[in-house]
């Protein structure tokens, strides 16, 4: 399986960025994957590998690329419980700095980066994201709906909230397909509904489910998280996706 670091232009400087791609010479559909916020590890880089080998072009960015390349901080190989909190204090201020305007900003130089490399295909592109990824993706395909048909976002950050610019308040904005796989506890029965309603009423071609048993990062082989069931439900869900958006069957 042919993997790649490589570095992509935006207009703050360039975000490096891990490519994986089928072995065979062709043109293959995109997939800009987003990481949650720990980041591109290699959890993330086999996720990828194993995307790619279904027939997809995937493009993982580091999110905190203004603040050194990946990963910013050190990472264990595990992070269990008991350092978790300690992990995520050290990442809060890269978070908090990535601002929406920096989101959108970067989102158009990875959409223009994947969609024009050589081994991507010219049909559409896919944004998938796990935890606050999952907003990304979602900020993503509403910026760029002519490129963008499918969103996938796994035990994502809250979707909807009281900012102006919370993530549900763009679903007018969606041409993509969508699908979210929650985890237990990620939203209040509520906030559940309110989410569906939202795209419901955008017309959004939708499914959104709760993985039964599930905490909350339950794809993340390197956390306490993971949930192993779980994980192959979101791989079936997500192929099955991409497979219906993107033509590549």
């Amino acid at each position: 399986m042919p993997t790649r670091t490589l570095r992509i232009p935006t207009t703050d400087g360039q975000a490096d960025a891990f490519a994986a791609y089928p072995d065979h010479g062709e043109q293959h559909p995109g997939v800009l994957l987003y990481a949650d916020a720990f980041g591109v590890r290699p959890v993330l880089k086999e996720m990828a590998r194993e995307l790619a080998g279904h027939g997809y072009y995937v493009l993982v960015p580091n999110l905190y690329y203004r603040h050194g390349p990946a990963p910013v901080i050190e990472l264990p190989a595990h992070i269990g419980k008991e350092i978790r909190p300690a992990v995520i204090a050290q990442l809060m201020p890269l978070i908090e700095a990535h601002t929406t305007e920096r989101v959108l900003r970067d989102a158009g130089a990875y959409i223009g980066f994947l969609t024009t490399q050589p081994a991507v295909g010219a049909g559409p592109v896919a944004a998938i994201g796990y935890c606050m990824g999952g907003g990304l993706a979602m900020r993503t395909a509403a910026a760029h709906p002519d490129q963008v048909a499918a969103v996938a976002g796994f035990h994502p950050s809250p979707l909807v909230t009281d900012a102006p610019d919370s993530p549900h308040r763009l679903f007018l904005k969606l041409t993509a397909e969508v699908h979210l796989g929650l985890a237990e506890g990620d939203m209040t029965s509520e906030t559940i509904s309110e989410l569906n309603q939202a795209l419901d009423a955008a017309g959004v071609d939708h499914t959104s489910e709760i993985y039964p048993g599930t905490v909350h990062g339950f794809t993340m082989s390197d956390t306490d998280a993971l949930n192993p069931s779980a994980l192959q439900r979101h791989w079936d869900r997500l192929l099955a996706l991409l497979d219906r958006t993107l033509g590549n069957s």
